[in-house]
């Protein structure tokens, strides 16, 4: 985990951010579209040996200055089954996958939520109070990071440190979450 030493020497969680967009970007224009550190993931990300095959995104976790994770959360309109109506659903997760940066001095950025999944592509609800990163991965029943196409914006000069998860490809959003997004993403902006 890479922490911040002083106020003065400017923001690290903004600077490994910056880097593992950077990086997300380089892999993205390839495909057109310790032993775990972001140093690390970031090397891994870019590596020659994926052939185009490999991983995408490089997962994080940020924790706030109080040293607690930050637990991305939002609410999403989801429909009944085949039914024409909806209800609202909580999605929350500890886990992120840096978008862009929404401004020109890189103070603010847009994070994707990730979810983690099971090998049958179920979400194990948190265990615990899920205020804990642990509480998202119970037992060993999780094997992928999947996208939810759900973003929140967020000011980095509240986040204190970041640990950075080894690189993925996460599984693709439901049909549901992209159009949820979409609706979304027309609004933001």
């Amino acid at each position: 985990m890479s922490s911040c030493q002083s106020k003065g020497k400017g923001n690290c969680v903004r600077e490994v951010l910056d880097e593992i967009i950077k990086a997300q970007d380089e892999v993205a224009s390839r495909d057109n579209c310790c032993d775990v550190s972001c140093e690390r993931s970031i090397r891994e990300l870019l590596s020659p040996t994926g052939n185009g095959n490999g991983p995408t995104t490089v997962p994080f976790i940020l924790y706030c200055k109080d040293c607690k994770p930050f637990i991305g959360s939002s609410v999403v309109r989801r429909q009944l089954g085949m039914s024409p109506n909806f209800a609202l659903e909580c999605l929350e997760s500890p886990i992120f996958k840096a978008k862009k940066f929404v401004d020109g001095k890189k103070d603010c950025v847009k994070l994707e939520l990730l979810i983690p999944v099971t090998q049958g592509g179920s979400q194990p609800g948190p265990s615990g109070k899920g205020n804990r990163v642990c509480d998202y991965f119970p037992g060993s029943s999780v094997r992928n990071l999947r996208s939810t196409g759900v973003c929140i914006t967020v000011d980095l000069d509240c986040f204190c440190s970041i640990t950075c998860l080894e690189p993925t490809t996460p599984l693709m959003a439901t049909q549901e979450e992209m159009n949820d997004a979409v609706r979304c993403d027309h609004h933001e902006e």
